[in-house]
């Protein structure tokens, strides 16, 4: 991390832009003084803190080629290669994770998958979907009723441990959420989301939208899938699934059984970019059912049209932005030089990582672990009060060697390590 203020980097470049050009030499000799003395190491072997992000040479290369490329990819017709391979690869990816057939293009119904910037954007985007099928469902039940008047009475759920963008897709939706008690380990149950939505329905709201957690923010927790499959099946409410970090490691058929349900969801999302060796941005989306997105924010003006509209997805309909740059290639270009299995390893190793970490926390009496160690997260404290463990966090952040950031669930505070680089050794 580096030890700069706020403000460090305007003094060190010149007040205005220059009138005449610059040669190379002096702009990369002011990314070393400029920027890279800014720069927090994410790919550092003692970067622990957040989750990882990706960065590889096939992705980056990819990216310069995306780049170079420099198609707009909104219509099929604006470039069709890169609506093309998205879609194909986001049937490669979730075979790859062993998700059902359901959710995939290759199935011939709908279905497909959308690369989305981030999961965000995702949990933004399954929840508009959600609100127009609701719209249009007690539309037809009440037709006396306005939009606004339905749009009061909506409600949507998570886990009080689901990650904070949850809440703001709500308030940017202009959507009631309810963040609901998880059981002690930090799971959302069934039961727990099944008495909200009947107590709701009898104060006459409209529950409409679930998102369940695989990996929390905090702990890693998985919230029960299955569980909460069934009860938004028999209520008919749309069910998305944020794995936003775990979900990688489903690529790993030992692991598959964390999203056991994931059949009974309407939308699925998780982050190559952050633990699959893709550069960001690459968030990876799929639909059973896009027609609800795609009504949602459908405007087609004459300029957009084009011959081949219908026979294949024109993604701007997909997502919030109108722009999207060729992400696919990413996703092709680490797919193929590391082939699954070396991916495979990569989580595994990471994982591995983890649970060592874990062994030498609980061998050392002055520490305990605070939550299961299931991915490459390991949360842990000192014993005793949260002061103390405050005062260990600054320690450890203040010397810059090694970065951790720390959470605080029910008034316990603890520090959390993510295996985050590609080099993270044992050592």
């Amino acid at each position: 991390v580096p030890s700069v203020k706020p403000g460090y980097l305007r003094p060190l470049v010149p007040e205005q832009a220059p009138e005449k050009a610059e040669p190379w030499t002096a702009v990369m000799a002011d990314i070393e003084r400029v920027v890279m003395s800014g720069v927090t190491h994410w790919h550092s072997p003692r970067f622990h803190a957040y989750f990882p992000t990706a960065n590889s040479y096939p992705a980056i290369v990819a990216d310069m080629l995306s780049g170079a490329i420099a198609c707009i990819g909104f219509t099929w017709i604006a470039s069709p290669a890169c609506t093309e391979l998205e879609v194909v690869m986001l049937d490669w990816l979730g075979q790859m994770l062993g998700l059902p057939e359901s959710f995939l293009a290759r199935s011939g119904g709908e279905a497909g998958g959308v690369i989305q910037g981030t999961a965000s954007e995702a949990t933004l985007v399954a929840l508009l979907g959600a609100k127009n099928r609701t719209m249009l469902r007690v539309k037809e039940q009440h037709p006396e009723w306005t939009d606004t008047d339905i749009l009061s009475k909506l409600v949507g759920y998570c886990n009080k441990q689901a990650h904070s963008s949850v809440e703001r897709a709500g308030l940017l939706g202009g959507v009631k959420l309810r963040a609901l008690q998880p059981d002690g380990k930090r799971r959302l149950r069934g039961d727990t989301l099944k008495d909200a939505i009947e107590e709701d329905v009898r104060n006459g709201l409209i529950p409409f939208y679930v998102v369940a957690t695989l990996g929390t923010t905090s702990s890693c927790a998985f919230d029960a899938l299955e569980e909460i499959g069934e009860v938004c099946s028999s209520k008919n409410i749309w069910l998305h699934v944020d794995a936003a970090y775990a979900g990688s490691a489903f690529i790993c058929p030992e692991y598959r059984y964390l999203m056991k349900g994931v059949d009974k969801a309407d939308s699925f999302n998780f982050n190559p970019h952050k633990w699959m060796l893709v550069n960001f941005d690459c968030s990876a989306m799929w639909l059973k059912e896009p027609r609800w997105i795609i009504d949602a924010f459908n405007v087609d003006p004459l300029y957009l049209k084009h011959d081949q509209q219908g026979s294949a997805p024109d993604y701007r309909h997909w997502q919030i932005p109108l722009g999207r740059r060729f992400r696919a290639l990413k996703l092709w270009f680490v797919l193929r030089l590391y082939g699954v299995e070396n991916l495979q390893k990569h989580i595994r190793k990471h994982i591995a990582l983890a649970h060592l970490f874990e062994r030498l926390c609980s061998a050392d009496e002055r520490f305990e672990i605070y939550e299961e160690v299931t991915m490459g997260l390991v949360c842990f404290r000192l014993k005793g009060g949260n002061e103390q463990n405050e005062e260990l966090l600054r320690r450890i952040n203040g010397r810059g060697k090694i970065h951790l950031v720390p959470s605080k669930i029910d008034d316990t505070y603890f520090l959390r390590v993510a295996i985050c680089s590609r080099f993270s050794e044992e050592s």
